[in-house]
């Protein structure tokens, strides 16, 4: 049951960085969240767009495991996403902003954590 809201928690936030990226990316909401200036917003929009989709597909492979059944069916499918969660959240931590780390990082090791343990 936990390992199923987790999942279904880490799917929100993904939604939601890919509606900052690829729809919001220039607005003062996600410069803020980002950092960036709207200069930069702006040069980036495009290559925020394209990172957007691939957290939208993050989304879409957690919320097809909650389809599927966490635990059940959808436990390999669970544990597939977030292990692509976290490499993503270890890679953006290492490259961007240690911030990456504790907002998607953690989130998705405490979330295989729980799907394995079928809690």
């Amino acid at each position: 049951m936990l390992g199923m809201v987790a999942v279904g928690l880490i799917a929100a936030l993904h939604v939601y960085i890919m509606a900052l990226e690829m729809l919001l990316w220039e607005t003062p909401r996600a410069r803020r969240a980002f950092g960036t200036t709207s200069e930069f917003a702006a040069q980036t929009r495009v290559l925020a767009a394209n990172q957007g989709l691939y957290n939208g597909f993050l989304a879409a492979g957690l919320i097809w495991a909650l389809i599927l059944g966490v635990p059940g069916q959808g436990r390999d499918v669970a544990l597939f996403f977030l292990g692509c969660v976290l490499v993503a959240g270890l890679y953006g931590a290492a490259t961007a902003s240690r911030r990456i780390l504790f907002i998607q990082a953690v989130p998705a090791a405490i979330g295989l954590g729980l799907v394995l343990a079928a809690i």
